[in-house]
């Protein structure tokens, strides 16, 4: 009878365990966070620097490129206007290197996400309570797709091409991979660094550049502004609906805090056209000129 009872109480014990350990699991899987996505937007304002309302010069092209992946280099909360750059709450900073030089974005251990994929996340636990205005992202790299014209490929006028854009203020990359082809560099890259890649009739075609110029908007320049080179996109917080609502963050947070950076890409490649037929043609001259994401709203719900 003793054994028994002392099975039985064994028994109790385990169980007992086994819930309280479920229990735990469960309390550390649904911790409420505060979560940042992608959202790629060719409908999207097209903006300038400064916020305003962006036209193309008349000897300039620009299309709305088909957005593959994205980068950050850089996050950071700030609380109103007069926030300067780094004197918020920076959420997160990428890896650097010096190995090419100069300190630099570290491409290697870059993280690339596609449209609608979260980026980054934080406990809501970590941060202090507090009220934010703006959103301020550093973008890094962005990989699309562009239709583009060249009359010597053989089989076609027109096809469609990969780009692999680095806008970071510098990078250390040693390979990227543009769509299918690895192209070696081992070397710093500043600002508007480009490669591209397409297939035609079983023969693949690799090019790389250099953009003259990178958009980077920021609708507060006025009152705080960023250094020039770098790629720190600005935006103002909104609800769903497009309403101005600071970001709150209260401190007891029961579910998670959701992000939507939704980014313009409404005609965000951008080239000097040489024949005016309005198609990208590098075999004819075109050159790429600006590559700038063309507005930020971040959505918070």
């Amino acid at each position: 009878m003793k054994t028994a009872l002392k099975f039985i109480i064994l028994i109790t014990f385990l169980i007992s365990c086994k819930k309280k350990d479920t229990t735990e699991e469960a309390t550390v899987q649904t911790e409420p966070k505060l979560i940042f996505k992608f959202k790629f937007d060719t409908l999207q304002a097209r903006l300038n620097n400064t916020g305003g309302m962006s036209t193309i010069p008349a000897n300039h092209r620009a299309q709305s490129p088909k957005m593959n992946k994205m980068s950050a280099h850089y996050i950071e909360l700030a609380k109103d206007d007069f926030t300067a750059l780094g004197s918020g709450v920076v959420l997160f900073h990428a890896p650097e290197t010096s190995q090419g030089g100069t300190t630099a974005i570290d491409f290697n251990q870059s993280v690339r996400v596609a449209n609608g994929q979260e980026f980054f996340s934080i406990p809501l636990k970590n941060l202090s309570p507090g009220v934010y205005k703006w959103l301020r992202v550093s973008l890094a790299y962005q990989n699309y797709n562009i239709i583009f014209k060249n009359v010597n490929i053989p089989g076609t006028q027109f096809a469609t091409g990969t780009l692999a854009s680095f806008v970071g203020y510098n990078t250390y990359i040693s390979n990227f991979t543009i769509n299918t082809q690895a192209q070696a560099v081992n070397a710093n890259k500043l600002q508007g660094f480009w490669g591209f890649e397409t297939s035609v009739a079983g023969q693949t075609f690799v090019q790389t550049g250099q953009a003259t110029t990178t958009t980077v908007v920021n609708p507060n320049s006025a009152n705080s502004p960023i250094p020039a080179g770098s790629c720190v996109v600005t935006g103002q917080f909104v609800k769903p609906g497009g309403l101005p609502s600071q970001l709150i963050i209260v401190g007891n947070e029961k579910q998670d805090i959701v992000v939507t950076v939704s980014l313009s890409t409404n005609k965000s490649f951008e080239w000097l056209e040489t024949n005016n037929d309005n198609y990208f043609e590098p075999s004819a001259g075109d050159q790429v000129v600006d590559m700038g994401i063309r507005g930020m709203i971040p959505y918070w719900e």
